[in-house]
C-alpha cells in the first residue's frame, strides 16, 4: 500500500507513486550544514509503525538538485534488507556521475537493492522520451521488461544505440571525465560571481552533479498588499528574468511555496517549514537558485 520516500522537490517521483494507485509517505530530510539529507531513522521508524508487510518499497534518490545532495543509500539498503522491504533508486542523473553509481553498488553489497532507473537524455546524449531499468538479479529485470506491452515508439532505443555505437566506450568514458573537470570549473566560477553580488554558493561536497547559490539579498524586497513585504517575492521575477531570456536550466526556489500534487501539498506549510528551518539557523528560509 505504502511507497517510503525520502522526499525530493521534483513532482514525477511524486506522481509516479500516486498514479500507480500506492500512498507516498514522504520523509522530510535533515538540515546538515547546507546540505538535506536522508533521516534514517524516520524511515525505519515508519516501516515498523506500518508494517514491512504493507510497504511496496522504499523509494530513494541519487541524483538530485542541491542543496539536496544523494540518500544515504548504503544505511537505506541496510535497512531494507533487515526488513525485508524493496528498494528502488531513482537514479535519473546518476549514470554520468561515478559516484552515483559508487553509491548503488555499495548499497548493493552491504544491503538490498532491488532495482535502480536512470534517464536516457540525461545519460546519454539523446532526445527526451527514454528510460533504463536496471538492477543486480536478471531474473528479476526480465519479469519487468515483461510487463512492457510493447507499442511504444521504438526511438529512445535506437538513439541511445546509434549514439553509443558512435562514441564507443573510450569516447564515452572522455566525456564523463570531461564532465567532472568542467564541474570542478563551474563550481570555482559561480563562488567567484556570487561572492561579487554578496551571496555564496552553498556548501553541498556530497551532490556530485548540480550547485545552488543564495539570494539573500532577494529574501525581503516584494512590497505585498498594504505595502507589508512578501518574502522571495523579487527572488521568483529573477528567476522569470532569467525564463525569459532562455536560461532553461536554472530555476529559482523562494520561501513559502506550496504546491498540491495528487491531492497533499508539498512542501510543508509555510509555518511548520519556517519552524524548521530556525531550528537549523533559518539558512533554508532564504531564496536559492539552482
Amino acid at each position: 500500500k505504502y511507497v517510503l520516500w525520502p522526499r525530493i522537490d521534483q513532482k514525477s517521483c511524486f506522481k509516479s507513486i500516486a498514479t500507480a494507485g500506492f500512498v507516498p509517505i514522504v520523509i522530510e530530510n535533515l538540515l546538515e550544514g547546507d546540505e538535506l539529507r536522508t533521516d534514517l531513522a524516520a524511515v525505519e521508524k515508519e516501516i515498523e509503525d506500518r508494517g514491512a508487510e504493507s510497504i511496496l518499497c522504499v523509494l530513494s534518490t541519487t541524483s538530485c538538485f542541491a542543496p539536496r545532495v544523494p540518500d544515504k543509500v548504503q544505511e537505506l539498503a541496510k535497512i531494507c534488507k533487515r526488513h525485508d522491504v524493496p528498494h528502488v533508486i531513482n537514479n535519473a542523473y546518476g549514470v554520468q556521475a561515478d559516484r552515483c553509481m559508487n553509491l548503488i553498488e555499495e548499497a548493493h553489497r552491504v544491503g538490498r537493492v532491488d532495482a535502480f532507473i536512470q534517464s536516457t537524455d540525461k545519460n546519454f546524449l539523446v532526445p527526451v522520451g527514454g528510460g533504463v531499468v536496471a538492477g543486480f538479479d536478471k531474473a528479476f529485470i526480465d519479469e519487468i521488461s515483461k510487463l512492457y506491452p510493447g507499442r511504444a515508439s521504438a526511438a529512445p532505443t535506437i538513439d541511445v544505440f546509434i549514439t553509443l555505437l558512435s562514441l564507443g566506450v573510450a569516447g564515452y568514458k572522455r566525456l564523463l571525465a570531461e564532465r567532472k573537470e568542467l564541474f570542478k570549473a563551474l563550481s570555482a566560477g559561480i563562488a567567484e560571481v556570487a561572492a561579487e553580488h554578496g551571496e555564496r554558493l552553498l556548501t553541498t561536497p556530497h551532490n556530485p552533479i548540480s550547485l545552488a547559490i543564495s539570494l539573500s539579498s532577494l529574501s525581503h524586497r516584494g512590497d505585498g498588499a498594504g505595502g507589508a513585504q512578501r518574502p522571495g517575492e523579487d527572488a521568483t521575477f529573477f528567476g522569470s528574468m532569467l525564463f525569459q531570456r532562455c536560461i532553461s536550466g536554472t530555476r529559482v526556489v523562494a520561501p513559502g511555496s506550496s504546491k498540491t500534487i495528487a491531492g497533499q501539498i508539498s512542501p510543508r506549510s509555510c509555518a511548520i517549514e519556517r519552524e524548521r528551518c530556525q531550528h537549523h539557523g533559518g539558512s533554508c528560509l532564504q531564496p536559492r537558485l539552482l
